[in-house]
């Protein structure tokens, strides 16, 4: 099962989330982008402690496709260093995750 990943990244505003779905998604990059509910991000940057609105992508892709999907989403997103955070999907339904399969190209 370890072929499958849920990749999350934070962006600063729905509009720029919403694009970078399509964007995704239209490349085949994923199968599938959910742009979460604002979330409040704390992190330090430039030696300053930071608290910032953002929204979390929730992005399900495929491990063999992993290294394109990161290379693109650097391309596009605004920040000097995106988050970009892999978790293996360790089990889900045979449907699924043969319909995840099927909508993602190596």
């Amino acid at each position: 099962m370890n072929e499958y990943r849920l990749v999350l990244t934070t962006v600063p505003d729905e509009e720029l989330g919403r694009r970078l779905a399509r964007t995704l998604v239209g490349e085949r990059l994923a199968a599938c982008v959910n742009v979460g509910p604002a979330v409040t991000s704390f992190y330090w940057w430039d030696k300053k402690l930071v608290e910032d609105g953002e929204r979390l992508l929730f992005i399900k892709t495929k491990a063999a496709i992993l290294d394109r999907l990161e290379a693109r989403l650097k391309e596009l997103h605004p920040y000097q260093v995106p988050e970009f955070i892999s978790l293996p999907i360790a089990s889900g339904s045979q449907e699924y995750l043969g319909w995840l399969e099927a909508e993602t190209q190596d």
